[in-house]
């Protein structure tokens, strides 16, 4: 790196030296334009930052400091955005969305932003680094993922957002700024993930903003009691709780070319009273802190391990403890504008992103009697019009309860509030299907079959004016199955809208190359309409076009394959065949399937050293929850399968298997646009939707799958012969569920599948003990096992074959791998927030 002498202060003025010669930059808080960034002074702004705002001499700057210094700069221009955004939604008087999720995966915010601004600030930005001496590449890795998900459900969030704030609408999304995210996955010598504490904040976040005026008071514990004023009228009061304070931070969500500059309020956890003086002076220094500790707690990580009751307390008092922060927020900023309670509907609609924050529903109706003084009926008429949920599974494992001991303990009031809702709904159904004892217990908010527990999933329902799923086939199942008592009850809330993916982050900033070939054919219309792609379908025909396709996709499998040598030290052939799974370790998405063709794959080539097979490339990646142990024990055997696979010089490189530890979405940035196969294989009927199918095909990767969730929408849109479909439809899954599956016959016939799951049985992959190789064939022979992985098998190995025979033929599957692009179209979020805007909250853009 060039460096130049240090810089020195002048009268009025300063000077830096950079890029070979001295800048002079005003001192004043901005340039004299006004403007706090654009492209013609970036260079200056990240000067002036990292000497006003870090204190760094320009000569000495590390990348860190220089990361620190534009994105300041930039946040400073989001602001900058964002106060005019909010003046206008106040000034219109219009509705906003508040989103609450529990989840939020952003990725990193830096080159999204510069991306998101105006005209040619990201080259710039390039242009001015390297003048400095930097490339943007390397300071845009200083930056940490923020550890606010886990998952599809985090990431459909973050894309909801980017999308809203593109199309002008108003929003906020409400989460919790988790001290230590979901955790650091490490996979351990024996092949066993092992969880360390994120550090995504262990250094300042330049992209956080700490709103002093965003704390509330958060109670749980005490009593309600009811007392009766002046007048003989009763009233309910929560007493003699205890509190904990709810901080507010904001990260700023532009949207792209866009005044519109929206944001996430995340939620801190804090005592109210942190540090008591008279335990401290007496000595006791831990008891001095304790309800500091107690309290942070609330906000230290996602998702607490709950195979503990601790674990279970601690999950449900953090739900509560976001919903109501975000909930006493939103009625604070309509009391700020001079909106009336009255005018709730209005004024905001509430979405719930999964069941997480169904407490809204009761914590709203506290909120309007206890503090607003409004009748229990105009309540529920206000709650029902402006919350609406969104349900994401149709495991009914998946759909939480809580105990009704929780709430006796910590939220009396809401158990008694969720009473009366409990008792309108049973008169309700009771009127409408007179002795139909049965159907009042199934659809009952509280469980009474073993210990007394409150479904969340059913207050929800029943809480709120819309219903909706994530994809045709969910939205259809969910109410056959799941909700299929409420959707007879309440058949007009209950909806569709399949999720989409921010095709600015997932294909513009993702896949430059071909975001590149794109814009050379359509020009930028594309990155806020998807739908243009379909114009370009007739170029997958053209040969020159098709091979700059297949060029891009070379060079992202490079770097993909560079990515692979310095994360785990695997050397892998890029012309091979790359076959992705990557999502949350979980049986249903059945990496076990992939696995097993893999270890069959294997004995094929072990058995005829000679056959000629395509290389192939098997890269899995994602994490398993702490505490669910098949999940866990599937990571072990896949990193014990690639240790055996991978060092056998009979299979020469023909069969590589990698497991990309603590997947994130920097990572998923990299592996998306260098996929060739899309490995989407979850048993039918269980996955809800998925975005992962999405992003995959839109980077040009050919789907292998089942019809579940999104696919069969995929493949409407892509054609079925681009796409290789296997395996039994929902229907028949159910009706081989209904019959008494018995994996074991699916055995008899197949001597390959048996002699793979022998081979694992006897522990062909696990020098380090077969304990999780047991435990994995096991659970696949079981009868009953409920996502029938043996079934599917020989179905997926035939498909396999086919996948084969085309990737022998690069012209034509790099046509297939085109069209699969252009007809994406549909699957923007653009168009899913458009859908949820017309559809579920009644909103218009403001402009």
């Amino acid at each position: 790196m060039v460096r130049t002498p240090a810089f020195r202060v002048l009268f009025g003025r300063a000077e830096y030296p950079a890029g070979g010669r001295t800048i002079r930059v005003a001192q004043t808080a901005a340039p004299a334009s006004g403007v706090v960034l654009h492209p013609g002074n970036v260079r200056d702004v990240i000067v002036d930052r990292l000497v006003r705002f870090l204190g760094k001499d320009p000569e000495t700057a590390t990348h860190r400091d220089v990361y620190e210094a534009l994105s300041v700069a930039v946040r400073e221009e989001l602001a900058a955005r964002w106060v005019p955004t909010q003046r206008r939604v106040a000034r219109a008087r219009v509705k906003r969305v508040c989103y609450l999720s529990v989840e939020f995966l952003p990725g990193r915010a830096l080159v999204n932003a510069l991306s998101a601004l105006d005209g040619d600030l990201l080259g710039a930005t390039e242009r001015a680094l390297a003048e400095l001496g930097f490339e943007l590449e390397a300071v845009a890795r200083e930056e940490h993922d923020p550890g606010l998900g886990n998952g599809g459900l985090g990431r459909l969030a973050a894309c909801f957002l980017d999308s809203l704030a593109t199309l002008k609408y108003p929003a906020v999304g409400y989460g919790i700024r988790y001290d230590y995210g979901i955790f650091t996955q490490v996979i351990a010598p024996d092949g066993e993930q092992r969880e360390v504490a994120s550090s995504w904040l262990r250094l300042r976040d330049p992209w956080e903003m700490p709103r002093a005026g965003a704390r509330y008071e958060v109670s749980f514990g005490g009593r309600s009691t009811t007392e009766t004023d002046a007048r003989g009228q009763s009233h309910e009061r929560w007493v003699d709780t205890q509190r904990i304070l709810a901080v507010g931070f904001d990260h700023l969500v532009p949207g792209n070319r866009s005044p519109t500059v929206n944001h996430l309020r995340l939620w801190a956890a804090r005592a109210v009273e942190p540090f008591h003086v008279g335990e401290f002076n007496a000595g006791h220094y831990v008891a001095a802190v304790k309800d500091q500790v107690a309290a942070k707690n609330l906000s230290r990580v996602l998702y607490p391990d709950d195979s503990t009751p601790q674990g279970k307390e601690l999950r449900f008092c953090q739900q509560y403890f976001f919903v109501s922060a975000s909930l006493q927020d939103l009625l604070a900023t309509l009391k700020n504008e001079g909106r009336p309670i009255a005018e709730l509907s209005d004024a905001v609609a509430i979405q719930l992103n999964d069941t997480h924050p169904a407490l809204a529903v009761a914590e709203l109706m506290r909120l309007l009697i206890d503090e607003n003084g409004l009748e229990w009926s105009a309540a529920l008429a206000l709650t029902r019009e402006v919350i609406s949920y969104t349900n994401h599974t149709l495991l009914p494992e998946a759909l939480e309860t809580w105990p009704v001991d929780f709430f006796e303990r910590l939220l009396p009031r809401h158990l008694k509030i969720i009473y009366q809702i409990n008792r309108s709904l049973l008169e309700e159904v009771g009127g409408r299907y007179p002795g139909d004892l049965e159907r009042q217990r199934r659809m009952s908010i509280i469980a009474e079959d073993h210990d007394r527990r409150v479904r969340m999933s059913h207050l929800a329902v029943v809480g709120s004016r819309r219903v909706n799923g994530v994809a045709r086939l969910h939205s259809t199942l969910m109410q056959q199955t799941i909700f299929a008592d409420f959707a007879a009850l309440y058949p007009d809330r209950f909806t569709n809208v399949t999720n989409g993916i921010a095709v600015r982050r997932w294909l513009r900033q993702s896949n430059p190359g071909l975001a590149a070939l794109l814009t050379s054919r359509l020009g930028h219309a594309w990155e806020n309409d998807l739908e243009e792609l379909e114009r370009l379908r007739p170029a997958a025909e053209e040969p020159e076009f098709r091979k700059l396709f297949r060029d891009i996709k070379r060079a992202n499998k490079e770097r993909l394959a560079k990515s692979i040598r310095e994360r785990i030290g695997l050397e892998v052939s890029v012309e091979s065949l790359f076959d992705v799974q990557v999502k949350r370790i979980h049986e249903y998405k059945r990496q076990l399937l992939n696995l097993l063709y893999v270890v069959t794959r294997y004995n094929r080539i072990r058995a005829n050293p000679s056959l000629p097979v395509v290389p192939r490339t098997v890269i899995f990646a994602g994490k398993a929850a702490p505490g669910y142990a098949m999940a866990k024990a599937v990571i072990r055997l896949i990193n014990n399968v690639a240790s055996v696979v991978n060092a056998d010089p009979v299979i020469a490189g023909r069969l590589k298997v990698a497991f990309l530890p603590d997947y994130d979405v920097s990572l998923a940035q990299t592996i998306m646009p260098a996929a060739d196969l899309s490995e989407q294989i979850s048993t039918a009927g269980t996955e809800a939707s998925g975005t992962g199918n999405m992003k995959l095909a839109l980077n040009g990767a050919l789907t292998i799958g089942t019809l579940d969730g999104a696919n069969s929408e995929i493949r409407e849109q892509v054609g079925p012969e681009h796409m290789f479909i296997f395996g039994l439809t929902a229907a028949e899954v159910q009706a081989e569920r209904a019959s008494g599956y018995q994996p074991q016959r699916y055995l008899e016939g197949d001597a390959e599948l048996a002699a793979t799951l022998e081979m694992i049985r006897r522990g062909a992959f696990s020098a380090a003990g077969r304990e999780a190789a047991v435990l994995v064939v096991d659970r696949l022979l079981a009868p009953g096992e409920p996502f029938l992985v043996l079934r599917d098998f020989r179905a997926y190995a035939t498909a396999q074959a086919t996948v084969d025979a085309l990737y022998l033929k690069p012209d034509e599957w790099s046509r297939h791998a085109a069209l699969n692009c252009l007809n994406m179209g549909f699957f923007s979020s653009d168009r899913s927030i458009r859908e949820y805007a017309e559809r579920i909250w009644n909103i218009r853009p403001v402009i």
